[in-house]
């Protein structure tokens, strides 16, 4: 009997593939084979990182210090993060709290935002992932993901949410092709009229294949502003350099009041999540205590790389190294796309991308069924040629999530198995309707 409750990232009634080390860019397999991960969005710095390694072997005799009490490698990591990520940002980056994932810094941002405004209501971006820890599920409206359940039979049961949620339109635009559109554009008095009497309206940069720049970021800040709601960044994936800069909030004139992370962080070594506050929001806190305490958050492992991986990036000029070689994966991904007729839209940053396919829109997503989406039986033609490509679980979305150390002829390989195994799409006639 199965006794591990388990998930995938690509649907289908397949097995999971079973991982049983890994070194560099590459998965070694129960099967004996080396496959390339292209689409791990948490080892940014790739599998068994020389650093990473060194920084969990001395921190494993460490204690385990709670967050209740002062801890000087802690301390270090925050003056690090601050300094080196933030070197550019002194002007209002105040202050950092750590914790254990993405989703919950996003909760715990969500929740201040209530505390501070006294507004119980959150707002977000059509095709939003944040989570599934309490107000972070809220704004997570991507079915899928939402944390609830699906049927074989069909239909979603949502978990019920705590929060009114308010939902904003996204950016339509795209590197290649025009993402399909699920409701009306919001110009800045419409989203200024949806914010009225929110706490906070959170965005991301990259969930639903979503990539926007900084001029539909610096919109949502000004409605924001006059609903006088505050605005939280969601860098979980796109922090730590995966958008080709230390940020992708940086695209824009805007700042927000607070920033949350999590993934790359700890350079794949520990779990990992963090929020930053302004220190507009900070001086806010002065005669405050922020009553959010938790047992493992800020662990000694998780602090020693965190400020390895910083220093890694910083010293093997990582960010340029993402920058550039993220413009040569975006062209190649739109030649890709010309040749394929299954191929809708391309659309990302540095590297982190997304390849969708015609067909169902993301809403009409249904639950694991006999045969498999064809984006999961892409993968499968991707994994038998040995490199592993993502899908989130939909439909007819890929995604690319590299290590930032991948090789330029790693990379090659990667997008030339992706070339090949959108055949398979090609071969379901997938079009424009």
């Amino acid at each position: 009997m199965k006794r591990l409750l388990s998930t995938g990232l690509n649907a289908g009634k397949d097995s999971a593939v079973s991982v049983t080390g890994g070194k560099g860019s590459w998965f070694e397999l129960a099967d004996g084979r080396r496959v390339l991960d292209g689409s791990n969005s948490a080892g940014a710095l790739g599998h068994g990182h020389p650093d990473i390694v060194e920084a969990v072997r001395r921190a494993a005799g460490e204690p385990a210090v709670s967050e209740g009490w002062h801890y000087a490698r802690r301390e270090q990591a925050a003056e690090d993060l601050i300094n080196i990520a933030f070197a550019g940002e002194h002007d209002w980056v105040g202050a950092v709290r750590f914790a254990l994932s993405g989703s919950e810094v996003n909760d715990l941002a969500l929740s201040l935002g209530q505390a501070l405004t006294g507004r119980t209501p959150v707002a977000t971006r059509e095709r939003a992932y944040h989570g599934l820890t309490g107000l972070s599920r809220d704004v997570t409206v991507q079915p899928h993901w939402h944390g609830g359940l699906s049927h074989r039979a069909g239909g979603v049961a949502m978990a019920p949410r705590g929060a009114e949620v308010r939902i904003l339109s996204g950016p339509p635009g795209s590197l290649y092709g025009e993402r399909v559109a699920s409701m009306p554009p919001d110009d800045l008095e419409a989203m200024t009229r949806k914010l009225a009497g929110v706490s906070s309206v959170i965005i991301d940069y990259s969930q639903g294949g979503m990539y926007h720049g900084g001029a539909y970021q610096d919109q949502v800040a000004a409605a924001a502003r006059a609903a006088g709601a505050l605005w939280i960044a969601d860098e979980v994936i796109t922090g730590a350099g995966r958008s080709g800069r230390w940020f992708a909030f940086q695209g824009g004139q805007s700042r927000p009041d607070m920033v949350t992370m999590g993934k790359s962080l700890a350079g794949g070594g520990a779990p990992i999540g963090a929020v930053i506050l302004s220190k507009e929001l900070v001086e806010r806190l002065n005669d405050s205590s922020w009553q959010a305490y938790s047992t493992f958050r800020g662990h000694p492992v998780a602090m020693a790389c965190v400020s390895a991986y910083l220093r890694v990036i910083v010293r093997d000029r990582v960010l340029e190294r993402v920058d550039r070689l993220g413009r040569v994966i975006g062209q190649r991904l739109v030649e890709i796309a010309r040749k394929h007729p299954s191929v809708a839209r391309v659309d990302g940053r540095g590297f982190h991308w997304t390849v969708e396919l015609h067909g169902p829109h993301w809403k009409d997503w249904k639950a694991d069924g006999d045969a498999a989406p064809v984006a999961s039986r892409v993968a499968a033609r991707a994994l038998a040629n040995n490199v592993v490509i993502g899908t989130s679980g939909e439909e007819t979305s890929l995604f690319l999530a590299p290590s930032l150390l991948m090789s330029e002829d790693e990379l090659k390989l990667l997008l030339d198995v992706l070339d090949d195994a959108l055949a398979v799409a090609d071969a379901e006639g997938l079009q424009p309707a």
